[in-house]
């Protein structure tokens, strides 16, 4: 199928930011797994070619409904973010599934996306539902259910080290029914957020990235140590000189500093702070060289799942 583009899109660069994990290049397609269905799906200049799915899903998983013009007028409120923007336009955040969003950051934690990437593989292949698109074999992302069942030896077998455990407890307490999306897609923010903390091995960034990427509350701005770097060294006239200075020499990030940073971003970039912390994020992994910016001007395949690795591993 074809679906012909009359709004600003980028593929490859909305698929290889970091906010998803599992989508694989393969010579000009690239494939996926969302929701129980594997896709194909290309860039070819003005048009979407897919396979696997409607016109309605694609639409609604990369979110070609936002009014990307929009949103760069509100939150390209500075030379650096324009920049950004102009450097990755078309970068869209998807709509991802709410369980898989959240087991995938808690697996994300202190990781490379390479190591993400082959740890949520390994998930995948090993408890997945296997699926057969166009005579290929794929494995969906398992759900909570299947994780709750199996063992923590079986979790760490798949490379998680100490994040088997929470991924472990966090899986039994929402096949119990602790954890409703459509719930917490209703509720504020805040609320949300709150209610988020409460499960084992999710953090503060942890649950803004779920808020973000599988909840689409596009006010939630997730902060790392790239995002620290970005917001004190372009933004730090904005806070008290003490309070930079301590930020910067700190090693890590405590929750009142994470806080700190989180609450300027939100009140400095508006409503779709979101947008602009994936823009600022891999516009910064970019200039510090781990990824290569003049492929992600392009086509990009730096972060291509080796999957053979996995299946053999």
């Amino acid at each position: 199928m074809s679906l012909p583009l009359t709004v600003p899109f980028n593929l490859d660069v909305t698929l290889c930011c970091g906010q998803v994990f599992l989508w694989e290049p393969r010579d000009d397609w690239w494939f996926g797994v969302v929701g129980g269905k594997a896709l194909r799906v290309r860039h070819c200049v003005d048009r979407l070619e897919f396979a696997g799915v409607g016109e309605e899903f694609v639409k609604h998983y990369f979110r070609l409904d936002d009014d990307l013009d929009g949103i760069a007028r509100e939150v390209g409120k500075d030379e650096y973010m324009r920049t950004a923007l102009s450097e990755f336009w078309g970068l869209r955040l998807v709509r991802q599934e709410p369980w898989e969003c959240l087991a995938s950051f808690i697996c994300a934690t202190f990781k490379s996306v390479a190591a993400i990437q082959q740890m949520l593989l390994k998930l995948s292949l090993r408890f997945g539902k296997q699926l057969t698109f166009e005579g290929q074999e794929f494995h969906a992302f398992p759900n909570a259910a299947r994780l709750a069942n199996s063992s923590l030896e079986e979790l760490k077998a798949c490379g998680l080290g100490y994040r088997a455990k929470y991924l472990l407890e966090t899986s039994k307490m929402v096949a119990a029914g602790d954890f409703n999306p459509e719930t917490l897609r209703e509720m504020p923010y805040a609320e949300a957020k709150r209610i988020l903390l409460g499960f084992p091995g999710v953090g503060r960034k942890v649950a803004d990235c779920v808020l973000l990427f599988g909840f689409g509350k596009l006010e939630a701005f997730p902060v790392d140590v790239w995002m620290k770097r970005v917001l004190l060294s372009h933004y730090g006239s904005y806070f008290e000189a003490g309070v930079t200075k301590k930020l910067a020499e700190a090693s890590g990030l405590s929750n009142s500093d994470y806080e700190k940073l989180n609450g300027f971003a939100r009140s400095y970039f508006g409503c779709c702070a979101g947008y602009a912390q994936e823009y600022l994020y891999h516009y910064e992994r970019c200039l510090r060289g781990t990824t290569n910016l003049k492929k992600q001007r392009g086509l990009n395949h730096k972060f291509k799942v080796n999957r053979h690795e996995a299946e053999q591993s």
